[in-house]
């Protein structure tokens, strides 16, 4: 499932939105990793990690964030002009390998700012496993553009 983009005026506090799902593979995990240079054996040594509390390989944190991060993109890709800040992140839950996740995206508060055309919208992502457990939490606080006045130009975003 891929959102639709959306504009401020259509984001109302209180409302969750749905996104897309994705199973993080081993593949993509080993990548990530690799991309960024991990080398830890919590995330690489399955027989290491076994002997944690985690009881076997765990997925970074960052890449839960990037995946979730790509998710929430969906519901304003046409319409976010920045993002501020992420504030009060919290891991509850390890992710590992073979985990499916989805984020749902609870708009918080939002308010016009002094750039017309723009609004201050928070929103809180959680992260959700396939065992429907919430594993991952964050508040975005993003600038995200009303709906144009001539609706060509919605369209060309």
């Amino acid at each position: 499932m891929s959102a639709r983009s959306h504009w401020y005026e259509e984001f109302a506090v209180g409302r969750r939105h749905a996104t897309r799902t994705r199973t993080i593979t081993i593949e993509d995990h080993l990548a990530f990793c690799a991309l960024v240079g991990y080398q830890v054996p919590l995330f690489l040594d399955a027989k290491q990690a076994e002997q944690t509390d985690f009881g076997g390989m765990i997925c970074p944190s960052h890449l839960i964030m990037s995946f979730s991060t790509a998710m929430t993109g969906d519901l304003f890709s046409a319409s976010i002009r920045g993002l501020l800040a992420i504030e009060n992140a919290r891991f509850l839950l390890p992710v590992r390998p073979g985990d499916t996740i989805r984020t749902e995206v609870e708009v918080i508060s939002k308010r016009m700012t002094s750039k017309p055309g723009v609004g201050l919208v928070t929103f809180r992502d959680h992260v959700i496993n396939q065992s429907d457990q919430t594993v991952f939490q964050n508040d975005k606080i993003a600038l995200i553009a009303c709906r144009p006045a001539d609706p060509n130009q919605a369209e060309q975003r």
